[in-house]
């Protein structure tokens, strides 16, 4: 296994991460100060909602002036110590690093949790930050390991992904959301040296770029597939406008997944896939020029008489966060005017939601950095509140915009 390994990182370090060209940095709009004061600003802030959060809790949101925490088992439960961990990097406040490694008690037992197929969002935004800022691989690398071990188990090689969902009417759901836990599959296989998790990565990312987008490049919410022979059943929403819309934050979802899996494979049909979807959100009429997307792409296709959607105008905070995240990294991996207009525009998302409306003030909104996220629309669910993943996605746009601003990597992997 040792001997495979190496051969592995031989391979992979030949594939690479990007990093700026020599003289780019001249091309950053957004200065050190302003980046660094973001930085420290949500750091203060985060402080606030760790006196209220309880040990064995993780905070959700703050609803009708109230905190809302779950327990560990719930899908955004690696955030919140992902997000302390980030502003650690960011600030170097030794306090933050603490906290987090400390929230990392009451989540480790999620690694053996097979109900879920968010262990990526669980375990590697929280544990996978913890052993690339530690370098700890005695404390944090048996976790990652049984963990990716939990999310393959279910892999099926019928329908060729990850099952999202064990609830509901469905046969084999595979939602958007699902590419965002792949980097944990192959960031574990360059720890490991096993491949097995590299491999089921690519095959659900090469799946559900044929399975779930439309000829326009958007994505739909839900596939589901009959677990018997992997044909799609039907497609489906479950937290857009309806079926055939366009939900902002599945879109988010899309592009930072697949602008990730060119990172991890340098496979040009990955890229080629995160610029046409980059194309159809920036170039969709229906999109703010604040860059912050209404909660679905296709909310005026909804009738005005529609009661389930009473404000059908809220903006998504969430996934304008994710957006810039994934923009900075686009940039990387394209040329000329068009990582120049990827760069524009995650840095335009970036100085937005660094003021208000969106940038909580101080002491305010339960803590949360972020305001007005939506969670689900038709399920009435974290409607126009801060979200624990918007404040994650955000400070991880700031904590990389930094290390553009120093010419180092945008992307630093949990392997050594």
């Amino acid at each position: 296994m040792r001997l495979e390994k190496q051969i592995l990182m031989i391979v992979w370090a030949a594939l690479g991460t990007s990093s700026l060209a020599q003289g780019q940095t001249e091309k950053l709009n957004l200065s050190k100060e302003f980046i660094q004061q973001q930085l420290d600003g949500a750091a203060k802030q985060i402080k606030v909602l760790d006196k209220e959060t309880p040990k064995d809790k993780f905070p959700k949101t703050f609803e009708n002036g109230k905190e809302v925490f779950s327990s560990s088992s719930w899908w955004c439960s690696g955030f919140y110590p992902g997000t302390l961990f980030y502003l650690y990097e960011g600030t170097k406040d030794q306090e933050l690093l603490r906290k987090a490694e400390d929230k990392l008690t009451y989540l480790e037992k999620e690694k053996n949790n097979k109900g879920t197929h968010d262990l990526g969002f669980m375990l590697f935004c929280s544990f996978g930050n913890a052993l690339r800022l530690t370098g700890n691989t005695q404390k944090y690398e048996p976790v990652l390991t049984t963990g990716a071990n939990s999310l393959a188990s279910r892999y099926s090689p019928k329908t060729k992904t990850i099952r999202s969902w064990d609830h509901g009417a469905w046969d084999y759901p595979v939602i958007i959301d699902n590419m965002m836990n792949l980097e944990f599959l192959t960031q574990v296989s360059k720890v490991t040296g096993d491949k097995k998790y590299y491999d089921i990565a690519v095959t659900h990312a090469e799946t559900t770029l044929k399975n779930h987008f439309r000829k326009d490049y958007s994505s739909y919410h839900v596939i589901d597939y009959d677990k018997n022979t992997g044909k799609v059943r039907s497609k489906k929403t479950h937290q857009g406008a309806f079926d055939e819309s366009a939900w902002s934050r599945g879109q988010g979802w899309a592009l930072y997944g697949y602008t990730m899996m060119y990172r991890e494979t340098k496979k040009k049909e990955f890229l080629k896939q995160a610029q046409q979807i980059a194309k159809y959100i920036l170039d969709n009429p229906n999109l703010p020029s604040d860059l912050i997307p209404y909660w679905d792409f296709d909310k005026d296709k909804i009738a005005s008489s529609d009661k389930m959607y009473p404000n059908k105008d809220l903006r998504d905070v969430s996934a304008a966060a994710l957006y810039a995240s994934a923009l900075l990294e686009l940039s990387q991996y394209t040329k000329g005017s068009e990582s120049a207009l990827y760069l524009n525009k995650g840095e335009t998302i970036i100085k937005n939601l660094s003021q208000a409306p969106y940038l909580a003030p101080y002491g305010q909104n339960g803590g949360y950095i972020l305001q007005h996220s939506v969670g689900a629309l038709p399920l009435n669910s974290e409607v126009d509140v801060p979200l624990t993943y918007a404040d994650y996605y955000y400070v991880e746009a700031l904590v990389r915009y930094k290390r553009l601003l120093a010419g180092e990597p945008i992307i630093k992997e949990i392997a050594k």
